[in-house]
């Protein structure tokens, strides 16, 4: 059987991760296939050799990291492959969450180097659970709600944190008081965190009941402070007596509504709660855990990487190019992430750097705009493509809603 030439679009097959906190209906309907009763997590989108997309018009079913690594220049750009190398620098997700993920931080590109690299020379298997890097890379992270979305993102400031724990300490948290007064205090946040990290057994069963009968209290009354009272309970809820519950009352709660942002730069402390959101991040792995999980926490280099400061706007800017168009700018080079609407107007992508498109409402068509053109590719809700770098742009059409991720536009 012959095999198909590589062409600029490629249709993708991507896998779905079963984690544990993943909800076992939404991206089964979104691609509309029958739940199987397991969670569905996240649908990854891209070239990650842990788990890369397959291409569906060859008979061998070839990942996009093999593709690329075979044609680089051809597929991803001769400024794409300059900055980053041969390879796709970005991932693409969707993500839904029906119970709490991990309190985590990830590493800066100097501290995922290092890192890396000191693991390598102390010889730590790379599935061992006391791994902190599996890979040299950093890991910033957007997420975009598609629905209402709950997360924790950054340190709240510390004014507000306290009037926050004074609250709690009326309803009857006393433990809090000793955090509170760390609080307020010379390099309080460092102080607060680190102690509520490192307490011993009984001390933190008692601190997290009480901690969960105060915010069950100020939720029953609708309190000014009932979300974020709403996020520890959640915690609590998926895991039970976990000091974690106490750690996010120091966070952001935020609750985005879809098409709302947050920027997960280095070092933010952050956790997902619940809902459904597309990510984009750095094709990297490397996550330090704070709590919330039964996973390995190694303090001293959490508190290393984390950024014990506080985030006074959580939200990330959108900016808005035209009806059809909406970019999410972030301080970083490796991606940006663009939402196509272009029943409001066809939409061209820069032919000069690589694209991922995943169609999240309804479907879209993706063509070449001029040149030789392939034959326009339709894209049905949940299912995704490949468009390679190329001297042309191309266009998408259609009256769905679509993700697109590449590079920076000023790498």
């Amino acid at each position: 059987m012959s095999q198909p030439a590589v062409g600029r679009i490629l249709r993708l097959d991507n896998a779905i991760r079963p984690y544990a906190w993943g909800s076992p209906t939404v991206i089964p309907t979104l691609l509309d296939q029958p739940p199987t009763g397991e969670p569905a997590a996240e649908l990854w989108v891209g070239a990650h050799p842990g788990e890369p997309s397959r291409w569906v018009d060859d008979p061998r079913r070839p990942g996009l990291d093999e593709l690329i690594a075979a044609a680089p220049l051809e597929l991803l750009g001769a400024r794409t492959v300059e900055q980053f190398g041969p390879q796709l620098p970005f991932l693409l997700k969707l993500l839904a969450a029906d119970k709490c993920l991990s309190l985590q931080v990830h590493p800066n590109a100097e501290q995922a180097r290092e890192g890396f690299a000191l693991e390598q020379e102390r010889g730590i298997p790379p599935a061992a659970p006391e791994r902190n890097y599996s890979d040299p890379h950093h890991k910033p992270e957007l997420l975009c709600a598609l629905t209402d979305f709950e997360a924790l993102c950054g340190f709240r400031p510390l004014e507000q944190t306290l009037a926050l724990l004074d609250t709690l300490i009326g309803r009857g948290a006393h433990e809090l008081a000793m955090y509170r007064d760390l609080i307020a205090a010379p390099d309080g946040l460092r102080a607060a965190f680190t102690t509520r990290r490192t307490l011993p057994g009984p001390a933190r069963a008692e601190l997290v009941a009480a901690v969960v009968t105060a915010c069950q209290g100020e939720v029953s009354a609708a309190g000014p402070w009932s979300g974020p009272a709403r996020a520890s309970l959640l915690a609590a809820a998926d895991f039970p007596g976990d000091v974690g519950v106490a750690v996010a009352l120091l966070l952001n709660y935020v609750r985005l509504e879809p098409g709302q942002a947050i920027f997960l730069g280095a070092g933010n402390v952050h956790a997902y709660l619940r809902g459904v959101c597309v990510e984009i991040l750095a094709n990297s792995d490397n996550v330090l855990r704070c709590g919330l999980t039964p996973k390995h926490i190694d303090v001293p280099e959490l508190l290393r990487i984390a950024r014990l400061e506080p985030l006074a706007h959580p939200l990330s800017p959108v900016s808005v190019v035209s009806a059809s168009e909406s970019v999410y700018p972030v301080p970083v080079p490796d991606f940006e992430l663009t939402v196509l609407t272009p029943a409001a107007g066809v939409v061209q992508l820069e032919g000069d750097r690589p694209w991922l498109l995943i169609a999240t409402q309804g479907s879209v068509t993706v063509g070449q705009a001029s040149g030789l053109a392939a034959a326009a590719v339709p894209v049905a809700q949940g299912h995704a493509v490949f468009i390679a770098a190329g001297a042309d742009p191309v266009e998408v059409s259609g009256t769905g809603r679509a993700h697109v991720a590449s590079v920076g536009p000023r790498i």
